[in-house]
């Protein structure tokens, strides 16, 4: 694996996000995220999981320097291959907890409200869906998603605003479970695992299942058509426009007389 690392502790899978500095979500990565989850959810060996990032960042979603140069079969491919993963990870049967250690806009923030819970590091991070000032349009199982957290009217208001999150607003709409200090992050995750992992196996996943139906047959329908739409506006010129400002914005600033 080239963009997570994990480790096995007592029964507890801990995934680390390990893509550069941001953790920033392309190809190889969802890829490795889908075929991991499958492995550990197919392991008797294993009964819950963590995942975590490093340093600042949780994962600042989607690499969007990498799918800006896509073409379009590369960039319908990489669409399909993100839905299909979060319809995955959505029902993933274990118990799952995110232990979010720093920023986790966009498709960080989507791979968190899989999650079964969420602790928060505190500090100056943020959190949320902010695909439409991106000029992204929001697949209805996203918002099913994070609706799914937030109740169906606060998710409206705060995915049409763009709304970042504060790890303190987090806490009060309900997007994160627990905030703590960045240094015990990883305890209180791995508390709020095995909290679950305690219960009776069967009685335990079977409940999360059947509390998660109408979630998991939204996620997991086809998506064909809201894909199609999706895809027309991110060949748009103005969508390609503010992407471009925005992948510039990112890149390292050149030294003057360089």
């Amino acid at each position: 694996m080239n963009t997570i690392s994990t480790s096995v502790k007592d029964k507890l899978a801990i995934i680390t996000l390990n893509r550069g500095k941001s953790n920033s979500l392309n190809r190889e990565m969802v890829t490795e995220l889908s075929d991991m989850l499958h492995n550990i959810e197919n392991d008797d060996n294993i009964g819950g999981v963590i995942i975590t990032g490093r340093e600042n960042f949780f994962s600042a979603g989607l690499d969007l320097i990498e799918l800006y140069h896509y073409n379009e079969e590369e960039a319908k491919s990489f669409w399909h291959l993100f839905l299909n993963f979060t319809a995955k990870i959505t029902a993933f049967k274990k118990p799952l907890v995110a232990a979010i250690n720093g920023h986790s806009p966009a498709g960080g923030c989507v791979i968190a409200l899989a999650c079964d819970a969420r602790v928060m590091a505190e500090g100056k991070y943020i959190i949320g869906l902010n695909e439409v000032p991106v000029g992204i349009i929001v697949p209805n199982s996203i918002f099913s998603l994070y609706s799914f957290w937030l109740g169906k009217a606060n998710a409206y208001r705060n995915l049409l605003a763009g709304k970042l999150f504060s790890p303190e607003e987090a806490l009060a709409v309900g997007l994160v479970d627990e905030l703590v200090k960045p240094e015990s992050i990883m305890t209180a995750a791995e508390r709020k695992v095995r909290k679950y992992m305690a219960f009776e196996t069967n009685t335990w996943q079977q409940s999360k299942l059947n509390l998660r139906k109408e979630l998991i047959v939204t996620t997991s329908a086809d998506q064909s058509k809201d894909l199609e739409i999706m895809l027309k506006q991110w060949w748009s010129p103005s969508t390609r426009a503010i992407l471009k400002s925005l992948i510039e914005s990112l890149k390292p600033q050149t030294p003057k007389g360089a």
